[in-house]
């Protein structure tokens, strides 16, 4: 059997009939193009993909961030293109297709609503780059730490080691904290009530030597101590330093009470408690001296 023989049954099997889609025929030949399409659609978007990493990576650019960023959005988009070729490829006439499945589709937007809503606050997150993994934020009311960002959610980690999916759509809708989006500069604020009968020269002086003795404190900014307020049991004062990560808020803010409090100690300095101080009127009073002389 020659070359030419060879050629003449691959036509022959590549021009072998499957089926009949819309008035086009669908053949062996076009089916195994129209996967061939397919897969050099990913292959072309894995190459793609290595070929702006190593760019980046000369030009020292985040690659975390920006292949990242640009890869997803590049492979989404190739792959979607590879697929309609493909389909056109087969015979499958795409504007029939999404005429004929109109109503359907209308079905399955509503129901995929709150996922596109997350896909394009996804992103929209990718492309800003105002959020990078690493970052601290506080999301409703709670301080987290970003660990990866997806095209739909995002995963983060809170200050009880606890791992959570938050949508995107929630991110970009909602007012967000990022407590290192210019700088990891953190001000802790510890409040502390005295009584009424304290010294306040004397509780403003200690509480600003306290403050100074803070080893771990940022020394870049100094302290400040504050009166707050005439509470109903005590006055209040609020000492305030800089650290370098808000993530040990919680630790720092323990250990700034617990120097205050020997501090206190050592000077005499009453940390106040609620009281309520009781009255009784006269008659009340020759009640309970009766009671207690029949007692």
């Amino acid at each position: 059997m020659n070359w030419k023989d060879i050629a003449k049954n691959a036509g022959q099997v590549l021009d072998t009939k499957l089926l009949d889609i819309g008035g086009t025929t669908l053949t062996v030949g076009t089916l195994l193009t129209a996967v061939l399409i397919v897969i050099a659609s990913f292959v072309l978007s894995w190459m793609l993909q290595r070929a702006i990493q190593r760019g980046l990576d000369r030009r020292g650019v985040d690659t975390e961030r920006g292949a990242g960023v640009v890869g997803r959005l590049l492979h989404y988009l190739l792959v979607v293109v590879g697929l309609g070729v493909a389909l056109q490829t087969a015979g499958i006439r795409l504007g029939a297709l999404f005429a004929a499945g109109a109503v359907f589709a209308v079905g399955i937007g509503f129901a995929m609503q709150n996922i596109t809503q997350n896909f394009v606050s996804g992103v929209i997150l990718l492309v800003e780059r105002s959020i990078k993994p690493g970052d601290i934020l506080q999301i409703e009311g709670e301080m987290v730490r970003i660990v990866d960002m997806g095209i739909r959610s995002t995963l983060v980690r809170t200050l009880n080691e606890e791992n959570m999916i938050v949508p995107n759509a929630t991110i970009v809708q909602s007012t967000v904290k990022n407590y290192t989006a210019r700088d990891p500069l953190y001000r802790l604020r510890v409040v502390v009530g005295v009584t009424y009968s304290s010294d306040m020269s004397q509780v403003r002086r200690v509480l600003e030597a306290v403050a100074a003795q803070l080893e771990w404190r940022e020394t870049s900014k100094d302290p400040r101590i504050l009166l707050t307020e005439f509470g109903s049991s005590s006055v209040d004062w609020e000492v305030s330093v800089w650290i370098m990560n808000p993530w040990d808020n919680r630790q720092c803010r323990s250990l700034a009470r617990e120097a205050i409090w020997n501090a206190f100690k050592a000077e005499g300095i009453v940390i106040a408690f609620p009281q309520l101080d009781v009255h009784f009127d006269a008659p009340i009073e020759q009640s309970f001296e009766k009671l207690a002389k029949v007692a």
